[in-house]
Parts: C-alpha cells; structure tokens; sequence
C-alpha cells in the first residue's frame, strides 16, 4: 500500500506538521497522539494504545469512528511500538512518523525515534520522521537515499542500533566511503551538505540521518 502516517508525541500538532503528511495516506494515532490528531483536523482511521494519555472526548470518539487497537497499561512495548507494529502489518511503502518532544521526557523521544529502526521494519522501503522541525530518515541495510538538502544545510548521520558498516555520504563536505560507524560515533555528527542531493548508503546495520531544522524538498 501507500504511505501511513503514526501520529505520536507529547505536543500539538503545527501547520508545519501535517504539511508533511500526504493525501490519501492511512493515519494510526498512538495513544495521546489521538487528541493532537483531532485538533488538527485529522480522524485517523486506527487508534492504537493504552488511553492513558487520550481525555475522555477523545476515547469516546476512538470508539465510536475509529478501529481501536487497546492495549493494558502494564505491558512491554510503548504505544508507539505497538502502533509501528500495526503500520509495519499494513505493508507500506513508506512510513512515516509524526510528533515532537514536549521538553521533559528524553526516553520518550528517544525511545520514539530509536524504534524506527527494528528489525521487522527493514521491509519497509521509506522509513521517516518529522519530529518537530527535525527530519529523521532511518536507513536498514542494506539501504540507500538520496536527500535534496540546499547547500550548507547540517545534518548527521548516526549507528543508533549498533555498529553500521559499509556507510558511504557522498555530496558532502565530509564524505565517507564505505566505513564502518562504531554504536553513537561522533564522526558522523554535524556534516555539511556541499552538492545536493546527498546520499548516504549502508551495506549492513541501521543508520538514522538527522536533518536540524530541515529536510528534503
């Protein structure tokens, strides 16, 4: 199928957000997202969580307009992962995930963000994120992409999910040619793009492409 788009996170929903979404994609809420979804304008058609973080408008709606996927409080995956489980069933091509920090929760983000790159989502051809204004493109290998950011924009390139190997950027100030990137290495961090598009490939590993306050046009 096309694109789903999982709407997550701790803070509203701006303009900017959804502008990335495209038509006619299929929309799952995790959890609290759902209330962000709402005030949006956007009906997501699953609804995916425990509800602990949905107010008691947005369970009644969930229930009555959506498929509701409820979960128990007490389980071992976050909602997010739960509803990543659900879009990663539907055979997407493309993936992308909406929401952004709300300042105080660290894991949350992290956890958010380093769950687009497990393993069952390799088969997913375009793994992505806007979390607030930043663009994350997560890479499984062996992947490739090729990212039309202007010249002079920053971005980095990080083996979240352990070592990275066989990692090639090419159209940038610091290129790297088949290298392997140690779990978190600093050598990836604060590249510049110098001949856009810019392409980062990876032969084995995940790698995620942090893009500051921009993204692909």
């Amino acid at each position: 199928m096309g694109t789903v788009v999982i709407i997550t996170g701790a803070v509203p929903l701006t303009r900017a957000l959804t502008g990335h979404m495209p038509a006619g994609a299929t929309v799952i809420a995790a959890d609290g997202g759902l209330d962000h979804a709402l005030a949006a304008g956007i009906r997501p058609t699953i609804v995916v969580g425990d509800l602990d973080s949905v107010t008691p408008d947005g369970a009644a709606w969930a229930r009555a307009h959506a498929d509701l996927r409820e979960h128990p409080a007490a389980k071992g995956s976050t909602d997010t992962e739960l509803a990543l489980d659900v879009a990663d069933g539907m055979a997407p091509d493309r993936l992308l995930l909406i929401g952004g920090p709300d300042g105080t929760r660290l894991d949350h983000t992290l956890g958010a963000l380093g769950s687009l790159g497990r393993e069952p989502l390799a088969a997913v051809p375009v793994v992505e994120a806007w979390w607030g204004a930043t663009y994350v493109r997560v890479l499984h290998g062996r992947g490739r992409a090729q990212l039309e950011l202007a010249a002079g924009a920053l971005f980095s390139v990080l083996a979240m999910h352990g070592p990275a190997r066989g990692v090639s950027v090419a159209g940038a100030r610091w290129p790297l040619d088949a290298v392997d990137l140690p779990p978190l290495s600093g050598w990836g961090i604060s590249n510049e793009a110098i001949a856009p598009p810019v392409s980062v490939e990876v032969v084995h590993g995940v790698v995620t492409v942090i893009v500051p306050g921009g993204a692909p046009s």
